[in-house]
């Protein structure tokens, strides 16, 4: 352990105190809180809509997220927008609603769309019977065209994913299972709400692998509370000892005003920023001696899957889903808080079912907010998507104002970066900063948009 923490050099504790600022962590730009909701109009976007499918559909097809935002309990840690309940009768009226909803998309298409990518995500998508689950997709499916080449995922809990889950949506034609594993450390996982025995991780890896799914992914979490170097280390080595395909290795974002949950613990419960970062670079280190290849920024996998092959051969991409081999471009988000994004525009949906359910019972696309990206913002976002997913990005003379120019001054200066006259490229060292280098980008966040706007810290 004592090792692991001379790895932490002076230079490197002074950088973590530096630049462990609040910022996003981009999975879009411009980011959420700096969206143009003012000037959002609900019939430009489904204006846009219909242009942006009909280019998407004619390039490889679309992409589909699904909202199911129920759990039996609250995980202390969690970010996402949950509903809490043992009540099980809420499942079908609330599919009934994403598929009205869906079907309120599929009169804007005018077309049956090419369904590339299909990910449920939550709260627990496996809260939801198996029967029930296999009555959505059969739904979404019957009015798509499926490609040859497809990638369906889903997030299961260990605990209450069964074969069952993992059959009926395999033969659905889910290849990719994301478990959510957060941390092995019966202490970390009591605090954290989130307690489930190894055996239960264990049986549902083997299981999904002898059913045929492809890519099983594993998220783990450092920064959490009562966190300690020999607990992730345990953490990461019994991971490792499963051979999951791919592993995110996530920061723990702490934020209690916006989540209460997370008042349940203090910031003393945390561990600091030194220690954090030693977790990191333990766990870190622990995954490339496996074999495991840094692929972006907090995701790991192994020298066959996908995102390895997509990361080599300059594919990756990254959206509101995360990192994935996939990218059409256009991606539609069903369910209470879903963000869709053609590109050209994002809008999310309200955030309570209620709310949710009303809307679309009133053939109404259930969206409360939204922003269209202007010229300035497109070129901005292809800059960080790059940086994010290839570690690099060039640019022509006059594309980049001299003031964001200038804000890598202080990046190249601590060896975070490498620029020419028309080029970045992030160093090893950089890596680690990923979020604080894509800042330099962001003109909405320089512009002071919005003063209040905290987010997580970068390290």
């Amino acid at each position: 352990m004592s090792l692991i923490y001379m790895e932490i050099t002076h230079s490197e504790k002074s950088l973590i105190q530096k630049y462990n600022v609040s910022c996003p962590r981009y999975t879009s730009y411009p980011t959420v809180p700096y969206w143009d909701t003012a000037n959002f109009k609900k019939q430009e976007w489904e204006h846009g809509v219909r242009t942006d499918f009909f280019h998407a559909n004619t390039h490889g097809g679309i992409s589909l997220y699904i909202h199911l935002p129920y759990c039996e309990s609250l995980c202390t840690y969690c970010g996402c927008n949950t509903r809490i309940t043992v009540n099980h009768a809420v499942e079908m009226p609330y599919i009934k609603s994403v598929l009205k909803e869906w079907k309120l998309y599929l009169n804007l298409f005018k077309e049956k769309p090419i369904l590339t990518e299909l990910h449920l995500g939550g709260g627990t998508p496996t809260f939801f019977h198996p029967d029930n689950l296999e009555f959505l997709i059969r739904s979404i499916l019957c009015d798509c065209i499926i490609p040859e080449h497809t990638s369906y995922s889903f997030e299961g809990h260990p605990n209450n994913t069964t074969k069952e889950h993992l059959d009926i949506l395999y033969r659905l034609g889910f290849s990719r299972v994301s478990f959510g594993i957060q941390d092995f450390d019966l202490h970390v996982q009591e605090i954290i709400n989130r307690v489930q025995p190894l055996e239960n991780v264990v049986r549902v890896t083997e299981e999904a692998r002898a059913i045929g799914y492809t890519s099983i992914n594993y998220d783990l979490v450092y920064g959490l509370p009562l966190q300690t170097l020999a607990g992730i280390t345990d953490t990461i080595s019994k991971s490792i000892a499963l051979t999951p395909d791919r592993i995110a290795f996530y920061s723990y974002a702490h934020v209690p005003w916006l989540k209460p949950g997370q008042r349940k613990y203090t910031e003393l419960d945390l561990p600091d920023d030194e220690v954090k970062r030693a977790l990191y670079e333990a766990g870190k280190a622990l995954l490339l001696h496996a074999g495991y290849i840094d692929i972006g920024m907090d995701h790991f996998a192994l020298p066959g899957d996908a995102l390895t092959r997509a990361a080599d051969n300059g594919t990756l991409h990254r959206n509101f889903m995360g990192y994935t081999a996939q990218h059409t471009g256009f991606a539609i988000g069903l369910g209470v808080s879903a963000i869709s994004d053609t590109w050209g525009a994002f809008a999310q949906n309200v955030k309570t079912v209620e709310a949710y359910q009303k809307l679309v019972d009133m053939d109404l696309i259930p969206i409360f907010k939204g922003h269209v990206l202007t010229k300035q913002d497109l070129k901005i976002r292809t800059h960080i998507l790059a940086v994010m997913c290839t570690y690099k990005t060039t640019w022509c003379k006059g594309d980049l104002s001299d003031a964001l120019i200038n804000r890598f001054a202080p990046l190249e200066a601590d060896g975070l970066i490498i620029t020419t006259s028309n080029s970045l490229q992030v160093t090893d060292l950089g890596k680690a900063f990923l979020r604080n280098i894509c800042i330099a980008f962001d003109e909405r966040y320089w512009e002071g948009a919005s003063s209040a706007v905290q987010f997580s810290k970068a390290v």
